[in-house]
């Protein structure tokens, strides 16, 4: 945000304002449009992030802001057309998946197949939600060295155990694969997510910097398997859509306040020369 500051020659603070005016709209913009999604197949899983300092620092950081710490975001996709159905940031409580499971329930149009991780809160949110579905768990095996010899190396999956829970899902498509490459989607995407690069000072901020990224990648970036956006192959918009239609969002949702007081006659004058 400071690099591009100094590029456009403008203040930090309107970079921010830039990135929360985008952000807010671009989550409405996702809040009123992805609904009665017809999907047949979703999986669910959550990554890690934080802002301002890693939660075992909070307590050491100073002034630390409101929301400080950990910051996990949830996501739901639809397997078929690679949409994020629902997002969700909070912490890996099961109180932060219940709200992800009522949103992820209330935006689907139908029965689906639901695939999760081993993570216990899912088995407390689908059920407090109520969630019509047919939902199996899928347990990964690790070993218990790490793959690679640096220091952030995840141990090797040796293993997957796939467990039924809810109603007769299908043991062929009990699986994460497209909901974790969609994880390595977001490290790439936002420099939040990579490891000893940068990191969000504000809760606030990193929530609209994810509703911008998710914007691009529903409706403007093309999935090379797909030919097509997600939002597209979904049935929710029938065109590849450009950041200028998050720029339209944002007009929209700020308009240019009517000009008031003695000048208002000659400065509407002015204009229409």
């Amino acid at each position: 945000m400071r690099s591009i500051s100094r590029v456009a020659g403008v203040s930090i603070n309107t970079v921010t304002k830039l990135l929360v005016d985008a952000g807010l709209a671009c989550a409405n913009f996702h809040d009123e449009v992805v609904r009665e999604i017809p999907a047949q197949r979703v999986q669910c899983d959550e990554i890690w992030s934080f802002s301002y300092a890693k939660q075992k620092n909070v307590k050491h950081a100073k002034a630390a802001p409101e929301g400080a710490g950990d910051a996990w975001t949830w996501t739901g996709i639809d397997a078929d057309s690679k949409l994020i159905v629902s997002w969700h940031v909070g912490d890996r409580s099961a109180f932060t998946g219940t709200s992800f499971m009522a949103d992820l329930k209330a935006r689907l149009a139908n029965r689906v197949q639901l695939t999760t991780d081993g993570h216990r809160a899912y088995l407390k949110a689908v059920s407090e939600v109520d969630f019509d579905a047919d939902f199996a768990m899928l347990n990964k095996i690790f070993a218990a060295t790490p793959a690679g010899p640096g220091r952030y190396s995840p141990a090797a999956c040796i293993g997957t155990i796939k467990t039924p829970v809810m109603g007769n899902p299908d043991p062929q498509h009990i699986s994460t694969s497209f909901v974790e490459r969609q994880n390595l989607t977001m490290r790439v995407s936002m420099r939040r997510f990579t490891r000893l690069t940068a990191f969000s000072k504000k809760f606030e901020n990193h929530c609209h910097a994810l509703a911008l990224y998710f914007f691009f990648y529903n409706f403007c970036r093309v999935h090379k398997t797909l030919g097509a956006t997600p939002a597209m192959a979904a049935g929710v918009t029938d065109r590849i859509m450009k950041m200028e239609d998050a720029v339209s969002l944002i007009d929209a949702a700020n308009p240019i306040p009517a000009i008031r007081g003695p000048y208002k006659k000659s400065a509407a004058a002015e204009i229409s020369n």
